[in-house]
């Protein structure tokens, strides 16, 4: 059973950071291409960053570029998601998701069979 479960989520000042953790369990984490989504109240649910199976290729929404970044650790079965410079725009549950890298680099939460319980950040101004 594959099971993914953030953690590291919390409440944070303005310009303040975060680092996410997604630990991985149930699939070979190695070959998986692994995502961070976000969802704010009434809205849709948002792509955020992307890193490839062998952590050779990052992509990051412009909303998050140059603040976030994305990194995984295949020996442990974690991902990673540091946050830098928060901004309250930035509140959302965060989610991160799985799917077996083909090399579309796909950002879109149907691509993505897999996904964690979510994680809130809450940042206040």
């Amino acid at each position: 059973q594959v099971q993914l479960v953030e953690s590291g989520g919390g409440l944070v000042q303005a310009g303040g950071s975060l680092r996410l953790s997604c630990a991985a369990s149930g699939l070979r984490f190695s070959i998986y291409a692994m995502g961070w989504f976000r969802q704010a109240p009434e809205k849709e649910r948002e792509f955020v960053a992307l890193i490839s199976w062998s952590g050779g290729f990052t992509y990051y929404a412009d909303s998050v570029k140059g603040r976030f970044t994305v990194s995984r650790d295949n020996a442990k079965n974690t991902v990673y998601l540091q946050m830098n410079r928060l901004k309250p725009e930035d509140t959302a549950v965060y989610f991160c998701a799985a799917r077996p890298d083909d090399g579309s680099h796909a950002g879109v939460p149907i691509a993505y069979p897999y996904w964690g319980q979510g994680t809130q950040v809450t940042v206040s101004s």
